[in-house]
């Protein structure tokens, strides 16, 4: 439980339409793989296997995570919320599981604020990293 809590309202244009995440905002404190701007830009997670699979080994990594909680989960998408320890500031994280690609597009943006001081990088990557062994 943290100490403050800045949760914000989550937003109301969280999922994928058309295949596509909605597009980071100007601010420093999005990254997303499918956002053409370089300093948004990370690389979709890889994947073996089934779509299902992924999406299974996922949500137990996310499980895994402190402060972590799963909102929305398919056979092609997650979405879930990261609460920072301290001040309870949240960014909301999604998967989605591009089949015909083999990979799984993400986006994690933080709710208030102009930076996230690399978190939401940071995070994916950890991710990344679990998915991977």
């Amino acid at each position: 439980m943290s100490l403050f809590s800045f949760s914000g309202t989550r937003p109301t244009n969280l999922g994928v339409k058309d295949g596509k995440f909605p597009p980071c905002p100007s601010t420093p404190n999005c990254v997303c793989s499918q956002d053409p701007d370089e300093a948004h830009y990370i690389a979709p997670l890889a994947y073996s296997g089934t779509p299902e699979a992924a999406i299974a080994k996922l949500k137990e990594i996310i499980q895994n995570l402190e402060r972590a909680q799963i909102i929305t989960e398919s056979n092609d998408y997650l979405y879930a919320e990261f609460s920072s320890k301290m001040m309870g500031f949240v960014d909301d994280v999604e998967f989605y599981v591009d089949a015909a690609a083999q990979v799984i597009h993400v986006r994690s943006a933080a709710r208030l604020g102009k930076s996230d001081l690399g978190v939401n990088r940071k995070r994916l990557e950890t991710i990344r990293n679990a998915l991977t062994q």
